[in-house]
């Protein structure tokens, strides 16, 4: 019988936390997240907590459940994810919305990048420029090998 990996997959661990978040389960969806992980959002993105960064015990499930209560409806979607290696991932994500008490949908793309310890998200950050984005994901990863 062949070796099983003991990596986990990264991907697939980040396709159900979302999944989970689009229907709804908060606890599933924040349990991607390292208790003492760090989440830095863009400027001018769709942060729902004051500050650039997510850090107190619980704030991570704060900024999830504040994004559900602003929304009526609100999807998150990977449309691009790589493993670069060292923990580091990169990914592109659209979330789409209608803003709670709202008549359209509005959409916003970002890049993503993460930092993973033990099959959790310990650091990300997103950027609201995708190839910006990119170019850091690459560099954290070089420098982690």
């Amino acid at each position: 019988m062949p070796d099983e990996s003991t990596t986990p997959d990264l991907e697939e661990a980040f396709r159900r936390a979302l999944e989970a978040f689009n229907r709804g389960d908060i606890d599933a969806a924040v349990s991607i997240w390292a208790p003492d992980a760090v989440y830095h959002l863009a400027a001018g993105g769709f942060a729902v907590v004051e500050g650039d960064s997510v850090t107190e015990p619980g704030s991570i499930r704060k900024l999830w459940e504040g994004l559900t209560a602003s929304f009526d409806a609100a999807e998150f979607d990977s449309e691009e994810f790589i493993d670069l290696g060292g923990g580091v991932t990169f990914s592109v994500v659209a979330m789409r919305g209608k803003p709670r008490g709202g008549s359209s949908f509005v959409e916003i793309r970002f890049g993503f990048v993460s930092s993973w310890r033990d099959g959790r998200i310990a650091r990300a950050r997103n950027y609201t420029d995708v190839e910006e984005a990119r170019a850091a994901a690459e560099r954290l990863a070089k420098e982690r090998r």
